[in-house]
């Protein structure tokens, strides 16, 4: 007899209806504005912002205001308490599907060719250097990364090169912000936006490269005094570290039309 008054775990109720799941899948692939929503879609405005309500209700999707427009807004999908509400979800139902909730790194079999990546912010010094770092570290050299701003700074930020020595082990003082121009003839797989205003100019770029954003505020913006601005600056690459992770497999399959802006 099959046991009854067991109501369905949260994701599996809140993932069951088909426009958010539409919903959920779209921002697993990058950060979207409501009207982008719309259009990728095809829903009306005041339908999807139920949903992202309910989204946001739960804790799998947070918002914040864009640093390119103050009056838009960017979602994000909160991977990870996803990966966590997923692993719930199948204990629930029997404590045999127990799930890892990280997904492991892609493996050298598990690849036929080492997928580019070019990463983008406007100064090039905080949150695209953390992010190529981190991916080179995490995928061991599987990937081939490089960082470039559309206003590149003198230097990197001194908080940047800190945290990940300190927290990651990881040096690049020795590396110097690159001009977005001066690989804009190269060809990327995947082009990851981690500026809002770097996201509203940045070029095209040979090959079509599959276009994400990753809507994370300047660390460097917190506070113009480096020490007491370091708090943030591990916030970011914290944050920027369970995205990579998250990405790593996705560096191993074809793109998914439906999701692309």
């Amino acid at each position: 007899m099959v046991p009854t008054g067991h109501a369905a775990p949260a994701f599996v109720s809140l993932a069951a209806n088909p426009l958010r799941w539409r919903l959920l899948t779209a921002l697993a692939a990058s950060d979207y504005r409501v009207r982008e929503l719309v259009a990728l879609l095809g829903h009306p405005q005041n339908l999807i912002s139920y949903h992202l309500r309910l989204l946001r209700r739960s804790g799998l999707v947070t918002a914040h205001r864009s640093s390119f427009d103050a009056r838009d807004s960017y979602y994000h999908l909160d991977l990870e308490r996803c990966a966590h509400a997923l692993a719930a979800a199948g204990v629930a139902l029997h404590p045999a599907l127990r799930l890892d909730p990280t997904p492991p790194p892609p493996t050298a079999t598990e690849q036929s060719a080492r997928p580019c990546v070019l990463f983008t912010c406007t100064g090039n010094s905080a949150r695209s250097p953390i992010a190529e770092a981190l991916l080179r570290h995490r995928s061991g050299g599987q990937v081939e990364v490089t960082s470039a701003g559309s206003h590149p700074k003198p230097r990197i930020h001194p908080n940047a090169v800190r945290v990940l020595r300190e927290h990651y082990g990881i040096d690049i003082a020795d590396q110097r912000p690159r001009q977005l121009d001066t690989v804009a003839r190269n060809r990327f797989d995947h082009l990851i936006s981690l500026c809002d205003k770097v996201r509203e100019i940045c070029p095209e770029f040979s090959g079509q490269p599959r276009r994400t954003h990753w809507s994370i505020p300047d660390p460097a913006a917190a506070d113009g005094n480096d020490q007491a601005s370091y708090p943030a600056f591990r916030h970011t690459a914290a944050e920027i570290d369970t995205r990579i992770r998250y990405l790593l497999p996705v560096l191993t399959r074809a793109p998914n039309p439906e999701v692309q802006p």
